[in-house]
This record gives structure tokens, sequence and C-alpha cells, in this order.
């Protein structure tokens, strides 16, 4: 007892030792620092030139030029287009064309029954569309929706940190629905696709405080069952977050084809409306047009965009929808943007 006694004591006066020599060291290396910020030359006082200053009131649009064939068109200039706001004509104060400016993507893939033997493709296929659209300075995150929501992998600019999320995907669409167990208007709703809750969340949880080129990108066939949301509050809420919403529509014909009923939402033309509100557009995803395809030109398009930005004639920040439509002076081109925004109290866009 009395030998380990000694070894305890000696072990603790060593550490004291160590602490001590740490200390030191510390001490030393803040004097270093201290000294070396003395030698530094003061900093020239900044004037109004070199700050960055930010109009809190433009609105920046974000869209995409197209022939009636599909075709995008990415060298118009400013004096190709002009922009209205509910009607009356706004002077457009920026122009860039954005192929480079960095992108916040979501992706958001459907889980439930009807998607489950097309999950194997859709993995291998988002890993390569990560692989070659994430750069650097970019960022995305991955979900799934089915019964649940869930958050597979938050934001990174790492593609292998999305293909490992993407390993994990696995359907949800086995044994018995079970019911919402949440607040009052949800109870005894039936879960099977939320879609509507996956848009709404992920467009306020994740997108809404993000600047620049957002995105999100849906895989599903379009069908929702037991959102609490609906494709109105997604719509809405994409919109506050100046969010593009690109909708992939792949559907299992053999799901259909064994008689499984259909619930709840509009297939194709809910995703229609969401895409077509928010700036994007659907693509099928068939035998002459496989999910690499739509992939390829999604990516085509992120990098081929114009923006537009403007200080609204309408100051009134009342909350209010604004309803912004853009012309090009080109009858055969197609502009594809926002339908509007809402002049939120205190937020530029």
């Amino acid at each position: 007892m009395i030998d380990r006694f000694r070894s305890i004591r000696k072990l603790e006066i060593l550490k004291a030792l160590l602490s001590c020599v740490l200390a030191l060291l510390l001490l030393s290396d803040a004097s270093r620092l201290n000294r070396l910020r003395a030698q530094e030359p003061p900093k020239p006082p900044s004037d109004d030139q070199s700050v960055i200053r930010i109009d809190v009131d433009l609105v920046n649009i974000l869209f995409a030029v197209r022939t009636k064939k599909g075709q995008l068109i990415p060298n118009l200039n400013k004096e190709n287009f002009q922009l209205y706001e509910d009607g009356k004509k706004q002077e457009i104060k920026r122009f860039s064309r954005e192929n480079d400016l960095p992108l916040t993507l979501g992706l958001l893939i459907d889980i439930s029954a009807s998607q489950d033997r097309l999950i194997d493709i859709e993995r291998d296929a988002a890993s390569r569309f990560f692989g070659t659209v994430i750069r650097p300075k970019d960022e995305a995150f991955l979900i799934s929706f089915g019964k649940s929501t869930d958050l597979l992998q938050d934001y990174t600019s790492s593609p292998q940190l999305l293909r490992s999320a993407l390993r994990d995907l696995k359907g949800d669409g086995g044994g018995p629905m079970p019911m919402t167990t949440g607040p009052v208007p949800n109870l005894g709703r039936m879960k099977g696709t939320l879609l509507f809750d996956a848009v709404y969340l992920a467009a306020t949880e994740k997108l809404r405080g993000e600047v620049g080129r957002k995105a999100l990108i849906l895989i599903t066939d379009g069908e929702d069952q037991g959102s609490f949301y609906t494709v109105k509050n997604a719509i809405e809420q994409a919109q506050r977050s100046d969010t593009i919403i690109y909708s992939i529509y792949y559907v299992d014909p053999a799901f259909y084809a064994r008689g499984r009923m259909s619930f709840g939402g509009g297939g194709e033309g809910d995703l229609k409306k969401m895409s077509a509100e928010t700036g994007g557009r659907v693509m099928t995803v068939d035998r002459g047009h496989t999910l690499d395809d739509v992939f390829k030109e999604i990516q085509e398009e992120l990098r081929n965009q114009y923006t537009i930005g403007y200080t609204p004639a309408n100051t009134a920040r009342d909350s209010s929808f604004r309803k912004i439509d853009i012309k090009v002076d080109q009858p055969d081109l197609i502009v594809q943007a926002r339908k509007g925004y809402y002049a939120t109290p205190g937020d530029g866009k």
C-alpha cells in the first residue's frame, strides 16, 4: 500500500512539473506574439472607396435563357433585357453572367415504396453528379424523404462525404405506414412520402440564411402522402429563400403495374408548379433520357445563368408578393426565372 501511494505521489509531482513547463512555454509564445504585433506598421485608415457596401434593398434575380427547342443561350448582354415588377418597368442596376459564382445545392431523394427499385440507380448517378458539379467553393447537402425527412449529410464541399452519405441511402417502403403523432392538424394522417415537408424544411432550415446561388434538386415521382405542409407552402418558402427547384420526374412503371394505388399529391403536376414558380424546370427520366443525362443538363444550366439586380420603385416592405417579368428582345428566346419575391421588411434579396 505504501509503495502504491509513493508511486501515485511521484506521478502527481511529475504532472505538476509538466504543467509548469507548459505554462512557461505559453507565456513565452504570448510575449513573442506581442512583440511581433508591436513591430507591425499601423493599418492605414479606410476610405469610402475601400469599403464594400451592400444595398439591402437590391432584388437579385437568377435566371436562364433558352431557345424554344431548349438550347441554352449564355452570351446575352444587359441591353437585351427589360425588367418589370407588378407590370411597372424597373431600372436594371446590375447585370452579370454567372458561370462561376459559388453554389449552394440541396439534393432531395424520394425513398418511399414507389421509388424502392430505383434507389441504386439514383445513388450511382448522384455520386457521379456530385463529383463533377461540386467545386471547392461550393457546398451541398443531402436529404432523404419518405415516411420521414432525414438529413443524411449536412453542408460540405467534399464529394467524398456526399458519396459516403449516398451509400447509406435505402428505401423505407417496407412494412406498415405509421400514423403521424405531431400537432393536432396532422393527427390521423398516414405518412408515406413527405415531399412537400422535405422542400419546406430544406428551404427554411438549410437555405433561408444562405447567400448567392441556391438550388434544390428533387428526385421523385411527385406523389405526396402525409405532408403537414402543402405544395403552396413549399413554393412560398422556396421563393422566400430565393431557391430554384429542379424536379427530376422519375417513375417506376413496374410499381404501378403491380396494381399499387397512387396517393395524395398531383405527381408531375405538383413538380411543375414548384419548378415553374421558382425558376427551375421539370426533367423526365425515361429509356431515352437517363438520370445521368438529366444531371448533365442541370449542371450545364447552373454554369450558364444570368443575374439581374434592381432596386424596386415600390419601396414598401409590406411582405406582399411582387410579380417579376423579365423580357428579352428576341422573340424566339424564353426566359426561365422565378415568378416573383416577397417584400419582407429588412430583408434584401
